[in-house]
């Protein structure tokens, strides 16, 4: 008579979605799409220097910064104007599972604030980092390189392109972990703090900084260098970051008082609807940031060729 093996009693998954295949397929041709059809003259701008100059008062693009609380007022405004970035968004969606169900609107703000908090914590520490290096070596990087080429890409654009297109594979793995297709490098952490991913999606946030392009967060960011201040560079990218998040800060709060608990319970009520919303938000803008500061950066090149869909 042979032994029999006994069975496993662990217990099966519920956090797993189904047709995973299909959602991962679907998020990487929302990204594609949103790269395909996406404007940077249209959003950096008629959006971006448009709202910067009614902040401000005056035509943003060139003017001079004139002090200190000039310049932390055009931070405000530049971040303010630029919004609607993909990460933003993508951080959005991976915190939205984490509003509350309570009754009373004060219990909803509440718990919905900790995990902005933590978010909003990690972006502002980064943020704040940066701007201190920016004032001591920031002359010497090359976002402060105002050189045109004929050919190739501007150092700038070079570093545009490093960064980003690290964060797009980054938010890209941490997508498929959502889904459960890869190890999850948060697991362990978030089974001791909850808060991990706010403050890993923070911190993303953060680093956009480093890589961004738009003209007018190059305008400020020469200031910065120019001026060696680091007080002064920590405050104004400080400022910046939070300008960049207010306006969905803001409705992420309203998302949590107007529902009423409406969306957790939602997200709840069958398993594995957490990781579809979170994986993903999180694989549309990993994808659509990889391939545009990427793939169609380097077709302006023509070096590789990448359909664009010119609307503005």
């Amino acid at each position: 008579m042979t032994a029999t093996q006994p069975r496993s009693t662990a217990a099966p998954r519920t956090d797993v979605p189904d047709h995973r295949g299909r959602i991962v397929l679907f998020s990487f041709l929302g990204g594609f799409a949103l790269t395909v059809l996406w404007s940077a003259p249209f959003v950096d701008k008629v959006i971006g220097e448009n709202v910067t100059s009614a902040i401000i008062g005056h035509e943003a693009t060139g003017a001079p910064i004139a002090g200190v609380l000039s310049g932390v007022l055009f931070a405000f405004a530049s971040g303010l104007g630029g919004t609607f970035t993909a990460c933003n968004i993508a951080a959005l969606g991976a915190v939205a599972p984490m509003l509350g169900e309570r009754r009373s609107i004060r219990g909803r703000i509440t718990q919905a604030l900790v995990p902005l908090g933590w978010l909003v914590a990690a972006m502002a520490a980064v943020s704040a980092l940066y701007g201190v290096v920016v004032a001591f070596f920031g002359t010497t990087m090359p976002q402060y390189s105002t050189a045109t080429v004929t050919s190739g890409l501007a150092p700038r654009l070079i570093q545009s392109l490093v960064v980003f297109g690290i964060l797009g594979l980054v938010m890209i793995y941490l997508g498929l972990a959502a889904l459960h297709l890869v190890p999850d490098p948060l697991a362990k952490v978030s089974a001791r703090f909850p808060h991990a991913r706010s403050l890993v999606m923070g911190v993303l946030i953060g680093l956009f900084l480093i890589g961004r392009p738009f003209g007018l967060y190059r305008q400020l960011f020469r200031d910065v260098a120019d001026s060696g201040n680091p007080l002064y560079g920590a405050l104004s990218f400080l400022t910046q970051s939070l300008g960049n998040i207010v306006v969905l800060a803001v409705l992420f709060l309203l998302l949590a008082v107007a529902t009423g608990g409406r969306v957790q319970r939602w997200l709840t009520s069958k398993p594995g609807r957490v990781a579809v919303v979170a994986g993903s938000a999180l694989l549309v803008a990993g994808v659509f940031t990889f391939l545009y500061w990427d793939v169609r950066l380097l077709a302006r090149t023509g070096v590789i060729w990448f359909p664009t869909i010119t609307w503005y």
